[in-house]
């Protein structure tokens, strides 16, 4: 593989999942979003809150993440929303040979 891969995680509104996700692989920002259901808890500006959102599971290269960035942004419906990479640092090598075949 010649390419660094990451997962983004981006949280937001049930309704606006799919747009988002849809967004990202058309434009082969992403090869892949999962879109799964989770309770969040956390602080906004120094209050207590829950809420139920859409996780998306954002598989994609390195190279594209400021872009990815700048797309949700560009979409999101949050003042602030969620979005962080971390590495894939390993994988079943014919997955990640379809990954890279996806964002090209």
């Amino acid at each position: 593989m010649k390419n660094e891969f990451c997962v983004l995680f981006c949280t937001t509104r049930m309704e606006e999942s799919e747009k988002i996700a849809r967004i990202l692989v058309e434009e082969r920002l992403a090869a892949c979003v999962n879109v799964a259901d989770v309770h969040s808890y956390f602080r906004w500006r120094d209050e207590f809150c829950t809420d139920r959102e859409a996780l998306l599971i954002i598989k994609t290269e390195k190279g594209k993440i400021p872009r990815i960035i700048e797309r949700i942004k560009a979409v999101h419906s949050y003042e602030l929303p969620e979005i962080i990479a971390l590495p894939i640092v390993a994988g079943y090598e014919q997955y990640l040979a379809w990954l890279e075949a996806a964002l090209e």
